[in-house]
């Protein structure tokens, strides 16, 4: 422990305290209730710090302690079926010592100290070792090997290693130069874990939601922000790419959000089913939830414990897929705290460093071989923005598009005309387009992207004759808009819309994607080729066997469906 020093002044959430030798972000201890901190400004003798907990009832003169520190998570084997609080402290555990509330100067360890692990040695005595390498191996859930790792700042021959029932404090090896190798290690929450290298993003996340698979495709390795107004549905369309995404760990991060709705989110995640592996979706999953209720400093350091625990596993080979909800509770807490700190507004009185701050956590994803060089691992980030009024121009959203390549915006009119899910196929966008069009062309279809640009052209378009259709009505169309409009409904109802809680079509495999979009198209190339003959548009849209297309989104056996359909609209055009 560090020089104790004495609370000069209080200002909330942000105290001051003079002799305490600490450096920046070091953690200390506040008061005689030993609250948590951390240092963010260093004023000559003064030490500003951000102090996790409340600080009611604190007042000068009481001792501040610095811990030497920075603030750093517990990483090993028992993170996945957590939930935790901002810093790593298990809400499951604090409640049952204290009840639904957290008191103040509660501290447990982010991992269950007692219990005990079987560890099985990868690596033997004599072997060199650096930063990253896998020495075992633990079977931390039925679904996921946990692989333990040399820390990435340390490196030497192994002294020994055995097998056996360890807890993740015991030593179950040395270095020869007497560094001792336990299940778990600390890692500071601020500085990213190194890798080898970084990949090119050129694999898809699969999602099994059509809208983003067939038109806005995201990366592994890359990242996404999902704004939208209050009852857009955020959430539900998070929570279907936890369950369906084709990462191997899930990481949630509930920063800021309303404590009822992350309640419902707790509550529903250990019941969500895996559909890979038939288990609870939580023996894959790590939960964060800090909700807008708790303080105020520990919203920012959620994202980070989130983001370390998610390298974490990517350090092992895995495939992560890291949600944040939102990140605008985030960019709130940094306003709230900078103001406090005195220092100069920038927009809308967000701190100057918005930005800067965005940036630098967005930038931890990303897909890159490990250091152990086994295989390769990926961060994929998805965070939420909840501008306030739905108004996509304010400065988090915006500065967040800075960062971002794809951009899933929900609708609020969408969501009010119940089209779920409601993204704007108009004002979202994916700059992976190019690069995983190519993947989609070689794994589902050749002609993947050419129908996917082809569907986005016709939805475009229907925009454009909407707005004549209100001023005119569309008998007044000519012929030939009147049938795209007709092709255009069946891309937005028949394969844009989604039912999230429909035991088949809450998941949509690539292949489904394809054909889906495909048969609607096709009906579309035939109704452009009738016109040409002379066929009305009347007697085109009034065609029956494209209506069945409603269905085969419920169906599991899609595939003979679709091609009795196709047979059925070829059948058609053929008698017209």
């Amino acid at each position: 422990m560090g020089k104790i020093g004495t609370l000069y002044r209080i200002a909330g959430p942000v105290v001051v305290a003079t002799g305490v030798n600490a450096r920046m972000y070091d953690v200390v201890r506040v008061g005689k209730e030993k609250l948590m901190g951390e240092v963010i400004q260093i004023n000559g003798d003064k030490a500003t710090i951000q102090v996790y907990e409340d600080t009611t009832g604190l007042k000068p003169g009481e001792p501040v302690e610095s811990t030497g520190e920075p603030l750093s998570v517990l990483l090993g084997p028992g993170l996945l079926e957590s939930i935790y609080d901002g810093i790593q402290r298990p809400l499951p555990v604090l409640r049952e010592d204290m009840g639904d509330f957290i008191l103040r100067g509660a501290y447990v360890s982010g991992l269950d100290l007692k219990k005990k692990w079987s560890f099985k040695p990868t690596a033997k005595k004599g072997d060199e070792v650096s930063g990253g390498d896998i020495i075992g191996e633990v079977q931390e859930t039925e679904t996921i090997l946990h692989k333990v790792m040399v820390p990435p700042n340390k490196s030497g021959k192994i002294k020994d290693i055995k097998a056996g029932s360890y807890t993740v404090e015991e030593v179950i090896g040395t270095l020869d130069d007497g560094t001792e190798l336990k299940l778990a290690h600390y890692w500071p929450v601020r500085v990213p874990r190194p890798t080898k290298r970084k990949l090119l993003p050129e694999i898809p996340l699969i999602t099994g939601l059509r809208v983003f698979d067939g038109l806005f495709p995201l990366a592994k390795g890359g990242v996404a922000a999902i704004p939208g107004a209050f009852g857009t549905g955020k959430t539900v369309t998070q929570q279907s790419l936890a369950k369906w995404c084709d990462a191997n760990i899930i990481v949630y991060i509930g920063c800021g959000e309303r404590g009822n709705e992350m309640t419902e989110v707790l509550t529903d995640f250990p019941e969500l089913q895996d559909p890979r592996s038939g288990k609870p979706l939580m023996k894959r999953t790590v939960l964060i939830a800090n909700t807008s209720n708790m303080p105020v400093a520990a919203r920012e350091a959620s994202v980070y414990t989130g983001m370390v625990i998610a390298e974490y596993y990517r350090d092992m080979g895995y495939d992560i897929a890291l949600m944040a909800d939102s990140t605008s509770r985030w960019a709130e807490a940094m306003r709230e705290i900078s103001s406090r700190l005195e220092e100069m507004p920038g927009e809308e009185g967000y701190p100057a460093y918005l930005s800067t701050r965005l940036s630098e956590f967005y930038e931890r994803a990303g897909r890159c071989i490990p250091l152990c060089e086994e295989g390769a691992g990926s961060i994929s980030v998805i965070g939420a923005v909840s501008p306030p009024g739905g108004d996509f121009s304010e400065p988090v959203t915006q500065n967040t598009l800075r960062v971002v390549k794809t951009f899933w915006a929900l609708d609020s009119k969408l969501a009010q005309r119940r089209h779920f899910p409601a993204i704007n196929w108009l004002t979202s966008y994916s700059l992976y387009n190019d690069t995983l069009g190519q993947w989609f062309n070689q794994e589902v279809a050749t002609d993947y992207s050419e129908l996917a640009e082809k569907a986005m052209g016709l939805l475009q378009e229907e925009e454009k004759l909407l707005e004549i259709v209100q001023l005119v009505g569309s008998d007044a169309l000519p012929e030939k808009e009147q049938v795209t409009l007709r092709i255009a409904r069946m891309l937005r109802e028949f394969f844009l819309q989604q039912n999230a809680f429909h035991p088949v079509d809450t998941f949509s495999e690539p292949k489904k994607t394809y054909l889906l979009m495909k048969t609607a198209l096709h009906f579309g190339d035939l109704a452009y080729a009738a016109l040409e003959r002379g066929v009305r548009a009347q007697i085109i849209t009034e065609t029956k066997a494209k209506e069945k297309l409603a269905d085969v989104k419920f169906e599991k056996d899609y595939e003979k469906e679709l091609e009795t359909i196709t047979k059925a609209i070829d059948k058609e055009f053929d008698a017209l």
